[in-house]
């Protein structure tokens, strides 16, 4: 299986053989020494299950990440969005390059490039995806440790949520055509996200219990039409309170333009794509009710978590109305929206050490508490 014999220019090549009637793989050393470590080390790893063969790296980083990719199971949208950073961001650098031949250092300029144009948290996104990459090219057996392992990455400066007033969404609502008012009402009024918004059908929708059910989003993506697809995660799959001002609002919509499926469609009558909306609809309001360029349609969702943080929702309310997944999401969002966090920190070292300070300065004790 493996053997050491001198060339006669007065090196040493050392074979092996991973399996009997396997490849043969050599390498020349100039000392003899070096060529037994070398062997050593080869069967260590074959016993011990951590071989790889050295000619399964020279696959190039595309093409092997395109098949990575074709194996995943993600949803459509996850699986566009992750063509799209590999397409754009790695495949540029490092797509020809062999799988062996990556080093740590090239993953570290890469990210060092992206920084200059992306934000953090764009360049931590292609990262992940790069370095699932390489973790699946491990397992594999094609190369022996990934090079993204000790990537330093930019740090993210997390932004406070800061929610839209009360008069910024009215603002929004006279801001919008008629036909997508009662679309800004409900988002308000029940925090759904942008898809499971343009989603809702009237199936779905309980006017005698005033509520509705969220268990589908609509999906568009470029290559086909628009379709109804499971929401984010499982736990967005929920059952939502109708605030009155809402029913009022979708029956109003449903009155002026009847339907049997989806309540909001474009003026032909079909399921309005996000990127259309934005373009024809979301941004005029916003630059027409005079509000900052950066307030996205998600923002009626936090001006919905806002609400009930003001009037008392406990977390895990929150949460179920949101359908995060976890309350440790919601807290990670919103804990800086709940009232009164520091009077309440102020009202309970008081309660115990302000009785005993005033007794102390009514009989003019000089002790401290």
């Amino acid at each position: 299986m493996a053997s050491i014999s001198r060339r006669p220019n007065g090196t040493w090549q050392a074979r092996y053989r991973a399996a009997p009637g396997g490849p043969q793989r050599s390498r020349v050393f100039t000392r003899k020494v070096d060529a037994q470590r070398w062997l050593d080390e080869v069967r260590a790893s074959i016993v011990t299950g951590q071989y790889v063969d050295p000619r399964a790296g020279r696959q190039t980083v595309r093409e092997y990440a395109e098949q990575w990719r074709a194996a995943q199971v993600h949803r459509p949208t996850t699986a566009a969005h992750v063509e799209t950073m590999l397409r754009r961001h790695v495949y540029p650098s490092l797509g020809d390059k062999q799988l062996s031949a990556v080093l740590p250092s090239d993953v570290q300029a890469l990210v060092k490039r992206l920084s200059k144009t992306l934000a953090p948290g764009t360049v931590g996104v292609v990262h992940r995806i790069l370095s699932a990459v390489f973790k699946a090219a491990v397992r594999d057996r094609r190369i022996i440790a990934s090079p993204c392992t000790g990537t330093r990455l930019p740090k993210v400066h997390k932004q406070r949520i800061e929610p839209l007033s009360i008069e910024a969404v009215r603002a929004l609502t006279d801001a919008v055509p008629e036909r997508y008012r009662a679309l800004i009402t409900l988002a308000a009024g029940t925090g759904l996200r942008q898809g499971e918004a343009l989603g809702l059908t009237v199936d779905r929708i309980d006017f005698l219990r005033r509520q509705l059910t969220v268990d589908r989003q609509l999906v568009t993506m470029p290559d086909r039409p628009p379709y109804l697809a499971p929401p984010k995660t499982q736990a967005s799959v929920r059952v939502v309170p109708l605030p009155q001002v809402v029913v009022d609002a979708l029956a109003a919509q449903l009155a002026r333009w009847p339907s049997d499926g989806f309540v909001f469609t474009t003026d032909l009558g079909n399921p309005i794509r996000r990127t259309a909306f934005s373009a024809m609809v979301w941004r005029p309001a916003v630059r027409a009710a005079g509000l900052d360029d950066t307030v996205t349609f998600h923002g009626l969702r936090h001006f919905y978590a806002s609400l009930l943080i003001r009037h008392g929702e406990s977390v895990k309310t929150v949460q179920a109305r949101l359908g995060h997944a976890s309350a440790s999401e919601t807290l990670d969002t919103y804990s800086h929206l709940w009232p009164d966090s520091d009077d309440r920190t102020r009202a309970a070292v008081d309660a115990v050490l302000a009785p005993a300070a005033e007794e102390h300065l009514r009989t003019g004790d000089p002790r401290r508490t």
